[in-house]
């Protein structure tokens, strides 16, 4: 059996690399680093948020928690409201709870924009849906997380999340960022792919709590489900709150204090 010289060369490259040159490959990759985390990490088993809307004493506080959140993590600001890109923002209460509509029910909070996310849910849909695998759940402490370099912009996780807190880059959204804010520490992203928030996980990384529940003045307040000792679990202990559809099984994580005592969750 004859063997071109084209096919030769390809063979003895691969008989190099697997043979030979193998140990030497295997010996730099026993060699590399591996990741060590920040000994200042916060760990959790399941972080939470309990958002008190009552706690923000005027509209310019929730533009605050926004803007922070927006300008942390380098989300344009695209005019046209088809092509916008949100991490956090507001809603109005039909909107939000569409199932808590009742003609009788209080003009306090029948008027009132609520701040809405991602709800990293404990059973997400969008994970499921998604087929590269670029929408996942940490299995460490349940944050939904996005990986720009696998979404292929099929929007699978969009049609799949019920509460609308996915946004896609129909445009190159790089032009529409202040260049006087940009976050350097931030990775910024590009046409045709999905953003939204993932709970300021490199905030974490360092010890530190979301940019949105710092900014809020103890409005909202963060903290691990998991552990009976949280400011999360001590709000939820002593006022009422709600999630976002939970008939549908996701199992969100984050909570809304319903008429609930003023001081809960002070000092969060």
């Amino acid at each position: 059996m004859k063997i071109e010289r084209r096919e030769f060369l390809k063979l003895a490259g691969l008989s190099a690399i697997f043979g030979l040159g193998g140990t030497a490959i295997a010996a730099s990759v026993q060699q590399t680093p591996s990741y060590i985390p920040d000994p200042k990490e916060l760990t959790g088993k399941r972080w939470a948020l309990v958002i008190n809307m009552d706690k923000f004493k005027t509209d310019a506080d929730v533009k605050r928690v926004i803007e922070v959140c927006h300008t942390k993590h380098n989300v344009p600001n695209i005019p046209n409201p088809k092509q916008e890109v949100k991490w956090i923002f507001t809603e109005m209460m039909e909107n939000v709870f569409p199932e808590q509509q009742d003609k009788y029910l209080t003009e306090h909070y029948k008027h009132m924009p609520f701040l809405t996310l991602c709800n990293h849910c404990a059973n997400p849909p969008c994970v499921r849906v998604c087929p590269t695998q670029a929408t996942f759940k940490r299995k460490s402490d349940g944050i939904v997380m996005m990986d720009m370099h696998r979404c292929i912009g099929c929007r699978f996780c969009m049609a799949g999340c019920p509460y609308g807190a996915r946004s896609l880059n129909w445009i190159d959204p790089r032009p529409y960022l202040d260049p006087k804010k940009i976050n350097p520490e931030f990775p910024t992203r590009m046409k045709g792919v999905v953003e939204k928030c993932t709970l300021c996980y490199e905030l974490i990384a360092v010890g530190k709590i979301p940019a949105c529940a710092e900014a809020s003045n103890g409005a909202i307040v963060f903290g691990d489900l998991e552990d009976p000792k949280s400011e999360v679990r001590k709000v939820l202990a002593e006022t009422y709150t709600i999630r976002r559809k939970p008939e549908l099984g996701t199992r969100p994580s984050v909570y809304y204090v319903i008429g609930g005592m003023k001081d809960a969750g002070k000092g969060a």
